[in-house]
């Protein structure tokens, strides 16, 4: 890497409320109602919430059952992986019309590296404008989005103006709006983390700017050294065109809890073969085998072996997980199961460590 580099054009696209917009596309019906994909009215969890559902306080990762004490009006639907891998796609085809440094996080978020790009456009700005204006039309889904200087920064700027909204962090306020913003809002403080500073006194990130690198490592560790630079501009990681996939997953909530464990291999048999087709669309084998098991009072067990082999075949993936099943009996009635492969053949061990250059604040934005 050049002891310097050229100021880059970094863009974040962040779709609103994706799973839920998706579902209310095709479902006139639910358009400006609150809505829950996934879980149902007795029990599950809420995979994504619509912004009339967030209103109510309906968040991912919530029970239902306490999503359908905030807002008894919320509708539950199922979620439907194969249509919004389709609307994904059609989204990525308009990223790459743009540039082909596309790096994407999940089906409804992605960074864009539009320093040189196709069109040949010289601003960020109006290049994030044009795909959310082509993704709503193609889709007829709304995106939000953040241009800055680095992936940091862009992915905190596109939460500014959520929903359907954009905002730009030009070079020359990039440090201004570093120390103004919350230390909440800060991609990659989360809550536990965000009392900690609260405790020592870091509420914005000029609170953070002011305290020294030994004292962030001493009490965040090896965070510390990512807290003290990214708050001075200097978060230089590049967007990478290609991900290299750590594990491949399945798994599966139940409407009943289950006791039987001939009942959970049954069960296990179906997510392996999930994990199977997943496997084989990536092109990947993996020897590390991983149990997952959440029991009825929400607690969670997890239960791992490593073999000498890769393997991708169902047959052998729902072996492993019935020795690891049989390992020790079960301490409650089980709610959720899931199978993941890690160490997979696609791993190339560890990346070496970035080198953190000065940010340079010369660029048309």
């Amino acid at each position: 890497m050049k002891e310097e580099l050229l100021q880059r054009k970094i863009i974040h696209v962040d779709m609103d409320a994706f799973y839920a917009s998706v579902e209310q596309l095709d479902n006139p019906e639910l358009r400006g109602k609150p809505v829950a994909v996934g879980g149902n009215f007795k029990r599950g969890v809420v995979s994504a919430a619509s912004y009339e559902a967030r209103k109510f306080g309906v968040r991912s990762a919530m029970s239902s059952v306490i999503a359908l004490q905030n807002c008894p009006e919320l509708i539950f639907v199922n979620s439907n992986f194969k249509r919004y891998h389709e609307v994904s796609d059609q989204i990525r085809k308009i990223f790459y019309e743009f540039t082909d440094k596309v790096e994407p996080l999940s089906l409804d978020e992605a960074y864009l590296d539009v320093t040189q790009n196709k069109k040949g456009i010289p601003s960020a700005t109006l290049i994030a404008e044009e795909i959310r204006k082509k993704i709503k039309e193609k889709t007829g889904l709304n995106a939000s989005a953040g241009i800055s200087i680095n992936k940091f920064i862009a992915k905190v700027a596109s939460d500014i103006n959520k929903p359907n909204g954009q905002k730009t962090v030009p070079p020359s306020e990039v440090l201004e709006f570093l120390e103004q913003l919350d230390i909440k809002k800060f991609y990659g403080v989360g809550k536990v983390t965000v009392k900690k500073m609260y405790r020592l006194g870091i509420f914005t990130g000029k609170d953070l700017k002011l305290k020294s690198e030994e004292f962030l490592n001493t009490h965040f560790g090896k965070s510390g050294r990512f807290y003290y630079h990214v708050v001075r501009g200097t978060h230089f990681s590049e967007v990478k065109s290609s991900r290299t996939r750590k594990s491949l997953a399945a798994e599966r909530t139940f409407s009943e809890n289950i006791t039987s464990e001939i009942f959970m291999i049954k069960k296990l048999e179906d997510i392996a073969k999930e994990v199977e087709k997943r496997l084989k669309k990536s092109k990947v084998a993996g020897k590390t085998v991983t149990l997952k098991i959440k029991y009825s009072d929400f607690t969670l067990q997890t239960r791992s072996k490593t073999l000498a082999y890769y393997i991708s075949d169902k047959d052998i993936i729902v072996e492993t997980v019935k020795d690891l099943l049989f390992q020790s009996g079960m301490k409650n009635s089980v709610r959720l199961l899931g199978i993941s492969l890690s160490n997979l053949n696609t791993d190339k061990g560890k990346p070496t460590k970035e080198k953190v250059v000065a940010v340079q604040l010369k660029f048309e934005f």
